[in-house]
């Protein structure tokens, strides 16, 4: 089990703060007592919403990988033709890393600013997002769609426009309850379905 980057530097500060609070503890006998509860309090958050579990699951050629943890609110055409859309909420409890569906290149990064609204809301389409899209073998294309929710204020991309991927490789992280959201061709067999639990890189989305 691994971190996250940005988790390794709160997990740090949490420690240092719970050292901190033992040290005045000692030397103030009990003054610090709630430093060291919060500083292990906010270490331990830290150190389970920024895990970063390794997934080495082999996909069958012709399968699509789930890009993150969470569950699936929607699985519909959303007006733009020939394209299905999942939708994933991921609560505080899920792992918030989201990975490359398809082996491929990275043909588009595109950041939006936008609102807030609540990660499972309807609205949330509207929210601060960042979309990534990955053209694999034969020109078949996947995009994923990083949104934030009312609590998520960041998103992390760990890919750029010209990258090459492998299936179920990192690309990207959303602090906090967040969403994601697939683009797929309505040819491709969807293989979820509404209310299911999904993990990246584990849970096989659909089949071209």
């Amino acid at each position: 089990m691994g971190f996250s980057p940005a988790g390794i530097k709160l997990i740090a500060g949490g420690v240092i703060a719970a050292a901190i609070g033992s040290m005045i503890l000692v030397w103030s006998k009990g003054a610090g007592l709630p430093v060291l509860f919060l500083g292990l309090a906010f270490a331990g958050f830290s150190a389970y919403f920024f895990r970063d579990p390794e997934r080495d699951r082999i996909f069958a050629p012709g399968e699509i990988a789930c890009p993150a943890d969470g569950t699936v609110m929607t699985i519909k055409n959303e007006g733009t033709p020939g394209i299905t859309v999942i939708r994933i909420f991921l609560s505080v409890l899920n792992v918030h890393v989201q990975r490359a569906p398809i082996e491929g290149k990275i043909t588009k990064v595109q950041y939006t600013k936008g609102k807030f609204a609540l990660a499972y809301a309807p609205e949330a389409a509207n929210n601060e997002r960042n979309l990534i899209r990955i053209t694999g073998e034969y020109g078949r294309t996947v995009e994923i769609e990083q949104i934030t929710g009312s609590i998520a204020r960041r998103i992390a991309c760990y890919v750029k426009e010209g990258e090459d991927v492998k299936i179920g490789q990192r690309v990207g992280m959303i602090y906090f309850g967040s969403q994601v959201s697939v683009y797929l061709p309505e040819s491709v067999k969807i293989l979820v379905k509404p209310g299911d639990k999904v993990a990246g890189a584990e849970t096989v989305l659909g089949l071209w």
